[in-house]
């Protein structure tokens, strides 16, 4: 390794440890679980790419070759299930489709395998083997690259706009495997080439962190919203009107297309201006912000949420495996949305709000059903279980009617 060479991997190392101090410093503040998640990822998905390089020996020239092949082949594939399991973690596969679920879980549990197996055969295998474990091993990665790319593209036809940053780290994450393990099997490709693997690997970090302190702040907002909403006069943020029903019926055709079922939830509230009697009708939109907030939680950022109007929230759930989803989506929503909330009046004082609502479900199974008529019929079935409150959220059979 000449000394141009050097100095652009140093340079890498610099800027992998500066975001690895940032990250720590980050999750001492902060002392959340996402902070601290992000602080191991950067760390081991760092270190991996750092051993790829040929900087090791020339650091830490007392470390034995053999302990740095092991690393080198079981370091990156560990790596690769950490980001894939986090990545499970950032678009929630508990709210996903099978292909995502199955991509993700399959894919994290196969490259931890491939890992612990990677790092056994390089502790047994000869010297002269080494480079051949190596191949084996880019080999691998080179296919696990495309994972996050496959969910990544799922989870944007599912409707999450965020997804979409993910679909370039995966590329850049490409261009990174790519360089690094060229690196690493001894290819001469080139000053520039390097180069550019230096670029491409910050800047797959620098991303990936955006994304993940973008969907936290995202989702603590949410749980703010949703815990302690005193004082604010915030607006729900969610589609009605015509903007509602065109993304209920954009979410039957896009199910229609793939031959699954959705299905439509309304929640109707009771007793949304109880208080505006005594203490004015301003609460309405606290009330509102704190149930829209409650109402995301339950059923996560990919699904359609709307209001139809302001005492009946909408929901649309498309998932293949749509029985189990959308019970634990009705568990959620009764638990989440009958907590008590507070409100504020005009003269700053405190009042408690304890929602009274109705849920019913309806299941869809055609791309031609209308969404005005479903999301009634839905409503109708909310209020039925206003007048049974000992009754089970009502869910009648499939609409099969255009």
């Amino acid at each position: 390794m000449d000394t141009t060479e050097t100095v652009v991997w140093s340079a890498m190392l610099g800027g992998l440890a500066t975001l690895a101090a940032f990250a720590l410093a980050d999750a001492l503040l902060r002392r959340s679980m996402a902070a601290w998640r992000a602080f191991v990822f950067v760390a081991v998905t760092g270190t991996a790419c750092i051993l790829l390089t040929g900087l090791t020996p020339a650091l830490l020239p007392d470390v034995p070759l053999r302990a740095i092949h092991m690393l080198q082949n079981s370091m990156g594939l560990l790596s690769g299930a950490l980001a894939l399991s986090y990545l499970g973690l950032w678009m929630g596969v508990a709210a996903e489709d099978r292909v995502v679920r199955l991509t993700i879980r399959c894919g994290a549990l196969g490259l931890g395998l491939a890992a612990c197996v990677m790092a056994v055969l390089t502790l047994m295998a000869p010297p002269e083997q080494w480079h051949d474990l190596l191949t084996a091993t880019a080999v691998i990665n080179g296919f696990s690259v495309l994972l996050p790319g496959i969910a990544a593209v799922r989870a944007v036809a599912l409707g999450d706009r965020l997804a979409r940053g993910i679909l370039a780290a995966s590329g850049l994450l490409a261009c990174m495997a790519a360089g690094l393990y060229a690196r690493a099997l001894h290819f001469d490709l080139g000053m520039g080439a390097w180069v550019l693997t230096a670029i491409c690997t910050i800047s797959f970090f620098m991303l990936g962190t955006y994304l993940g302190l973008r969907r936290d702040r995202l989702d603590r907002r949410l749980k703010r919203l949703a815990g302690l909403a005193q004082g604010e006069d915030q607006a729900t943020g969610l589609p009605k009107g015509s903007v509602l029903i065109s993304k209920v019926d954009d979410a039957f055709w896009r199910n229609g297309r793939h031959n699954q079922e959705c299905t439509v939830i309304c929640l109707h509230m009771r007793n949304l201006y109880e208080l505006a009697a005594t203490v004015g009708h301003h609460v309405d939109q606290q009330i509102l912000a704190t149930l829209s907030a409650r109402m995301r939680r339950a059923v996560g950022f990919r699904n359609v949420v709307g209001l139809y109007h302001p005492r009946c929230f909408v929901v649309v759930i498309s998932t293949d495996s749509k029985t189990r989803l959308v019970e634990k989506t009705l568990q959620r929503l009764h638990y989440l949305m009958a907590k008590p909330l507070h409100v504020t009046g005009l003269d700053g004082s405190n009042h408690a709000f304890v929602p009274r609502f109705g849920i019913g479900a309806l299941s869809v199974n055609t791309d031609h059903a209308d969404p005005v008529t479903v999301i009634d019929q839905a409503e109708r079935l909310a209020l039925a279980e206003l007048h049974a409150p000992d009754s089970v959220p009502t869910q009648v059979p499939p609409l099969t009617t255009g």
